[in-house]
């Protein structure tokens, strides 16, 4: 084999090593495998022509290029901290956090430069005008709405850059120390007043329950004194009915009888005693002594 046979033989191996070459490299360049975690912007051109999804895609080689790979992840923001004043005039320092994640990275790409600064940026200010619009008690008390209208604030202001905000959280409120004295003499103020309020609402019951306890032994007493009345009311008409049914002697008789038991009482009396009696009442108890035998 002569030399040129040599030469001609090593320049078409030589063709067919950078024809195999050349096809595996427009192979790779056609093919692209994009993981599940991300998607590829392909440019034609200097212009967007498509995005690629998870797995394998095929893209015209050396006329396409990938030229953005954006990570589909959801991602968090640094925590930051902003000044706001609410409605009542009270300087107070929030601490959020907030999560997002690229849904169109075609929007992305060519509508923002800097993700991370511009949703900071958008999270900042909308924290400060819904924080205006609150008193302090209300942001204290309300944090679960007020992280509500935040993320939907920032939900529509992102939404041109193909991205949604999955959650946005309120980390701490904080007040300076000249807010936070004042809120705490305020809170000693409410419950001394508390404490006065109870002691006040304790001294009105007892004066209450004082009156319900005289007004029930008043009333027993005029119970009392009812039933008593009705009683010498049954009795005087008992002896009503015996003077009329047995006339003179029916008085005579029940005078006898008080006379009697007076006297009686009077000599049961404590220590010795010395009983003086008229001749005229002597008198006047033999004849009711007369009548009790009589009636007897």
């Amino acid at each position: 084999m002569t030399e040129d046979m040599i030469l001609d033989l090593l320049s078409s191996n030589l063709l067919y090593l950078l024809g195999a070459a050349f096809l595996i490299l427009v192979i790779l360049k056609g093919i692209r495998i994009v993981p599940q975690s991300e998607k590829y912007v392909v440019e034609r051109f200097g212009r967007l022509h498509s995005v690629l999804g998870p797995g394998i895609n095929f893209i015209v080689p050396f006329l396409d290029v990938a030229r953005h790979k954006i990570s589909i992840l959801e991602r968090q923001l640094p925590n930051a901290t902003q000044d706001a004043i609410t409605k009542d005039n009270v300087l107070v320092q929030i601490d959020t956090s907030v999560f997002y994640r690229i849904l169109e990275p075609e929007k992305t790409v060519y509508r923002i430069r800097d993700v991370d600064g511009a949703i900071a940026t958008t999270v900042a200010g909308i924290v400060r005008a819904e924080i205006g619009k609150m008193d302090l008690d209300e942001v204290q008390s309300n944090r679960a709405q007020l992280i509500g209208q935040i993320q939907k604030s920032v939900e529509d202001a992102v939404d041109d850059w193909g991205i949604e905000v999955t959650r946005a959280e309120i980390l701490d409120v904080n007040l300076d120390q000249a807010t936070r004295d004042a809120m705490l003499q305020q809170l000693n103020a409410e419950r001394a007043r508390r404490a006065q309020v109870t002691e006040a609402e304790g001294q009105k019951r007892s004066v209450e329950l004082a009156a319900d306890a005289e007004l029930y032994a008043a009333e027993q007493t005029a119970k009392a004194r009812r039933i008593q009345a009705e009683a010498e009311a049954y009795a005087t008409e008992v002896v009503a009915k015996a003077i009329k049914e047995n006339g003179i002697e029916a008085a005579q008789y029940q005078v006898a009888l008080k006379q009697v038991e007076s006297l009686t009482a009077l000599g049961n009396g404590e220590g010795k005693q010395t009983i003086l009696v008229p001749a005229q009442a002597m008198e006047a108890f033999g004849d009711a002594f007369k009548l009790l035998t009589g009636r007897s």
